[in-house]
Formats: C-alpha cells, sequence, structure tokens
C-alpha cells in the first residue's frame, strides 16, 4: 500500500470511529432528556448549539484545514469530542438546558471539523490514476455510506448502551474507546496533510461559483427535509406513539442508517451502469424530484386507516434509499466541482449549508412535531425536497460535465 492510500485509510478509520460516537451520543441526549421530561421543542433545543456552531465550523474549518492541515483538523476535533463526552457525564443536577447545549456545541464542532478533513481530503490523496470523475464518484460514494452505516451503528450502539449501562456509563465507554482511537491517529499520520502552499485569506472562504453556490443552497434544503422528521419527531414518535422500547427505537433508526449508508456506498452502480460517466445537475434534478414525493406519500397514508406502522416503516425504507443517492449525488459534485487547492475551503463552504439546514430541520422537528404532529414534518419534509429541485436548476449542465 503507498502512502497516500495509507494515509487515507488511516483518516477512514478514525472518521469511523468519531462517527460511532456521534450516533451514540445523538441516540442517548434524546432518549434520556425525554425520560427526564422535557418536551420535544425542548429536546430539540439541546442540539440548537450542535447545528448552530456546525455552521461555524464548516465556514473556518476549510480555510483553517488548509493553513495548518487537515489531520491536525481531525485530531482537534476528535479532542473536542472526548472532552463532550466527558462533561455530559456531570452529575444529573449539572445537567441544565445551558450545560447541555453548551456540551453539544462541542460536539457540533468536532463533528463537522472530522467530516471537513475526512472529505476534503479524498481529493488530495486518492492516487492520480484514480482521479476521473468516475472513480472520484466511487471513493467519495465509498466514504460518505460507509460513515453513514456506522454512524446507523451508533445510534444502536447508544440505544444499546444506555439500557444496559444507562446514561453515564455509555458516555464512559464512547470517550475512552475515542480516545484511544485519537492517540493512534497521531502517531500513525504525518503532520501537515492539506495543507496548501498559498496561504488562502478568510475572505476566501465565501464561494465565488455560482454552481458551488447553487450545490450549496440545495443542501441546505436537502438535509433540512431529512432532519425535520429524523432528529426528534421520529424517535419520539416511535417511544410514545408505537410504545417502543429504546433497544427497538435504536435498533430501527440503526437499521435505517446503514442501509441508507449501503446504498449510498453504491450509488454508483445504482446511478449509471456506463462506468465512464459520473453524476450531473441532470442527476440532482431527477433524483430530488423523485424524492419530493415520498414524505407526502407517508403523510397521506397515516392519515388513512391502513396500518401506520406499516406505512411508515415501508416509507421510510424507500425514502431512505432515494435520498441516499440524492446525498452520494451531492457530495460526489462538490469535490468535483472544486479545485485540488479550494477544496477544502469549498466543502467547508458547502457543509456550512448542510449544517444550516440541520440546523434549521432540527428545530422545526421539535416545534412542527409538538404543535401539529408527525404527519405535518413529513408534509414540511417534502416542500423542502421540492425546494432544493429547483435550486438543482441552477446548476448549468455546462460546468458539470460527464
Amino acid at each position: 500500500m503507498n502512502s497516500a492510500l495509507r494515509n487515507y485509510a488511516i483518516i477512514t478509520s478514525s472518521y469511523w470511529a468519531f462517527t460511532i460516537t456521534d450516533g451514540a451520543i445523538r441516540m442517548l441526549v434524546v432518549l434520556y432528556f425525554h425520560l427526564l421530561g422535557y418536551s420535544p421543542f425542548e429536546v430539540a433545543m439541546l442540539f440548537l448549539f450542535y447545528e448552530f456552531f456546525g455552521i461555524i465550523t464548516n465556514l473556518v474549518g476549510g480555510w483553517l484545514g488548509s493553513r495548518i492541515g487537515l489531520n491536525m483538523i481531525m485530531h482537534i476535533g476528535m479532542s473536542m469530542q472526548v472532552f463532550a463526552l466527558v462533561l455530559l457525564m456531570a452529575p444529573e443536577n449539572w445537567l441544565s438546558v445551558g450545560y447541555v447545549m453548551f456540551a453539544q456545541a462541542l460536539s457540533g464542532i468536532a463533528k463537522d471539523l472530522n467530516k471537513m478533513s475526512a472529505k476534503a481530503s479524498v481529493k488530495t490523496l486518492i492516487p492520480k490514476n484514480e482521479h476521473s470523475d468516475s472513480n472520484l464518484f466511487k471513493w467519495i460514494a465509498l466514504l460518505t455510506g460507509s460513515k453513514n452505516a456506522l454512524k446507523g451503528l451508533g445510534f444502536f450502539v447508544g440505544a444499546i448502551l444506555m439500557q444496559w449501562l444507562e446514561f453515564r456509563g455509555a458516555l464512559a465507554v464512547l470517550s475512552s474507546g475515542l480516545l484511544m482511537v485519537l492517540i493512534s491517529s497521531v502517531i500513525l499520520l504525518p503532520s501537515g496533510l492539506g495543507k496548501t502552499k498559498n496561504k488562502p485569506k478568510f475572505r476566501q472562504v465565501f464561494s465565488k461559483t455560482p454552481a458551488i453556490n447553487w450545490l450549496s443552497a440545495a443542501r441546505f434544503f436537502l438535509f433540512g427535509s431529512r432532519d425535520v422528521w429524523f432528529v426528534v419527531a421520529l424517535p419520539v414518535y416511535l417511544y410514545s406513539v408505537f410504545e417502543w422500547n429504546f433497544s427497538q427505537v435504536g435498533g430501527f433508526l440503526a437499521l435505517w442508517i446503514i442501509g441508507y449508508g449501503i446504498v449510498q456506498s453504491i450509488a454508483p452502480k445504482l446511478i449509471h451502469r456506463d462506468k465512464q460517466h459520473a453524476p450531473n445537475s441532470v442527476t440532482a434534478l431527477r433524483w430530488a424530484f423523485a424524492l419530493c414525493i415520498i414524505p407526502a406519500a407517508i403523510a397521506s397514508g397515516l392519515s388513512t386507516s391502513l396500518n401506520p406502522q406499516w406505512v411508515l416503516i415501508t416509507g421510510l425504507i424507500i425514502f431512505g434509499a432515494v435520498f441516499a443517492i440524492n446525498s452520494a449525488v451531492h457530495s460526489y459534485l462538490i469535490v468535483a466541482l472544486s479545485d485540488q487547492d479550494k477544496v477544502s475551503m469549498n466543502v467547508g463552504f458547502y457543509y456550512m449549508a448542510n449544517a444550516g439546514g440541520r440546523l434549521t430541520g432540527t428545530v422545526l422537528s421539535g416545534w412542527v412535531y409538538q404543535v401539529q404532529g408527525l404527519e405535518a414534518c413529513l408534509w414540511l419534509s417534502s416542500i423542502f425536497i421540492f425546494i432544493a429541485a429547483l435550486l438543482s436548476f441552477g446548476l448549468s449542465k455546462k460546468t458539470i460535465t460527464t
């Protein structure tokens, strides 16, 4: 294995380990604070800083990564996640809303530093002979899909640890495991990965490329459409309406995300049988319109006499598969559209929009569910996806070649 592939494998493995803790902590916080009597909206607000600081992190992180190195950004993120997990192990009377929001803010910063550094590394570390559009799509889909599958595993791990070891015991296991991975990564990776020779100025963070701006706007609504029902509304609905236990809720969400990740990782095979071609603006547009129909269909089905569990589970499985392809196409396009010396800043800008969509979806997930219920969250999801599809018209065919 050459050094570039070795470094890519180390970064990917570290990202995978971090991702498990990220999924687990999200499940732990939702379930634990719901048990403490927090309303759905109050639970959603616990994630407010998690998503808000993700916006700032992505904006600054790409610029910082190009100056100090992508591996340094990743190690800072992992250290912050360990600290955030330890903070949440405090006595129950310390766990005020403000305290938990602060810990979640650190976790949100950590998550986006890791995601940005891992995805930006793809273009800088893969072998030169793999730099064709179709191969780049394959590498990005594999990284992103495997990450999401492991985040699903993290949901399940969080729910199981909550049931076996309770809240603080679960956090102790997660923090010690991630600390071991961090130490290994620091030892194995060389310094300065992803540094650029020319030090970019901060004002260069804001993209001046129309296609990247349109793609980022579409990403905002795409991920807002998922989190508007997924973050708070769905787990609370499964627990309180279907009366599922922690393991059942965590298991279903885990399997959903794992399936979503698997589909995302094989998206290149599902979209293009011709291996010489990669997604373009038309691909993004078509798959967004296809996705738009699904949450509306689920919401309509829940208002009929059909079995609600059958409607919801079947509908969400279909949504997850189509959403995975949409996400894989977007993740490829942002890297493909970026010059190698600007990839970390463009990816950071793009995931700033992603974090903005997640923030909006998270807050609306708690508020809309509390006021109108899960069906309203699903209708809002469909509207968000339709807007994302319209924004995809801004991606010129001339800009993205196949």
